[in-house]
């Protein structure tokens, strides 16, 4: 990243800043990282809990280098996997320049929301809130939210959009790119996003399973990039590992004669063709390994601290 020192950084009108969007968990802090970059960096699905570690998307707008750090919904935990993923969302809040609180406002401040604000108070950095999904909502209802979260004086401003619209987006950006600290730029203009291919291969298979089997599937599985060899002709060859906690989770996710894990590779593979520019042969393993999540190694993979209790 040292060649980050782009025409840009040398500019001492650029701005640069990490903007952490923490929220309850669905509230749509993907989406709109996406729309903020203007390309998908976050898988994004229906099932709570689908960011586990920290992604960034890196979002130019203008002359300001806008880090996104698109965190785990923050929910009560209850399992080890879950507490590590509050931390880390914690965590990132509070070594941000900026943190944007997303709110479902169709969800409005519920009881997952309400928790989330009262913790906020302990985190020393600017803060604004954005209700997303206003489009969802009544006029008079959006009105009578913000008043509500501008009286609890938690937030500089209060934003109301639609990431998946684009609704209100425009104005966000304008604010992001004026809050963020003065700086050089901290990554390559053209860089979107600092996750390697492997992980964001890893990541798309993992989107494909939960959209696939949304309804049938509990969300603690986790998808391994084991193999990646670019061959002679240019294409790659991928070999990636599904890993749930019972083979009951294996049958439901290779399907009746593997149809299901099939139709899964080939739209992962079409996703990660187009994300990497070549075609690519992908082989997809669904392995049993009981209490993963038990298993500091998938935390450090996932970008998380192994919680000791």
């Amino acid at each position: 990243m040292a060649s980050a020192g782009t025409e840009a950084a040398d500019d001492a009108a650029t701005r640069c800043g990490f903007v952490a969007l923490i929220g309850a968990p669905n509230s749509g802090k993907s989406t709109l990282t996406n729309a903020l970059v203007g390309a998908k960096v976050s898988i994004v699905t229906h099932k709570a809990q689908t960011t586990r570690g920290p992604v960034r998307g890196i979002a130019l707008i203008g002359k300001s280098q806008v880090i996104l750090v698109d965190t785990p919904g923050i929910f009560s935990p209850k399992r080890r996997l879950d507490r590590a993923m509050a931390q880390a969302a914690w965590e990132r809040a509070g070594d941000a320049d900026l943190v944007a609180v997303v709110i479902d406002a169709a969800r409005g401040l519920d009881g997952e929301v309400e928790p989330l604000l009262s913790h906020l108070g302990g985190v020393k950095r600017p803060r604004i809130a954005i209700l997303n999904k206003i489009d969802l909502v009544a006029k008079t209802e959006l009105l009578r939210l913000t008043a509500d979260l501008s009286a609890q004086a938690l937030f500089d401003r209060v934003f109301m959009i639609s990431a998946l619209s684009g609704d209100g987006v425009a104005e966000l950006k304008t604010y992001l790119a004026e809050a963020v600290p003065p700086g050089p730029w901290l990554f390559p203009a053209d860089q979107l996003t600092d996750q390697s291919l492997r992980q964001a291969a890893a990541e798309t298979t993992r989107e494909k399973l939960f959209l696939r089997l949304h309804q049938e599937l509990p969300y603690t599985l986790t998808v391994e990039t084991n193999e990646w060899k670019e061959l002679a002709d240019g294409s790659i060859r991928i070999e990636q590992t599904v890993y749930v906690e019972r083979e009951s989770q294996r049958k439901i996710v290779l399907g009746a004669k593997g149809r299901t894990i099939k139709e899964i590779g080939s739209a992962a593979r079409a996703e990660i063709g187009a994300m990497t520019g070549t075609p690519v042969h992908l082989f997809l393993f669904v392995k049993v390994r009981e209490k993963w999540a038990e298993d500091p190694e998938r935390y450090r993979e996932m970008g998380l601290d192994y919680p000791k209790r």
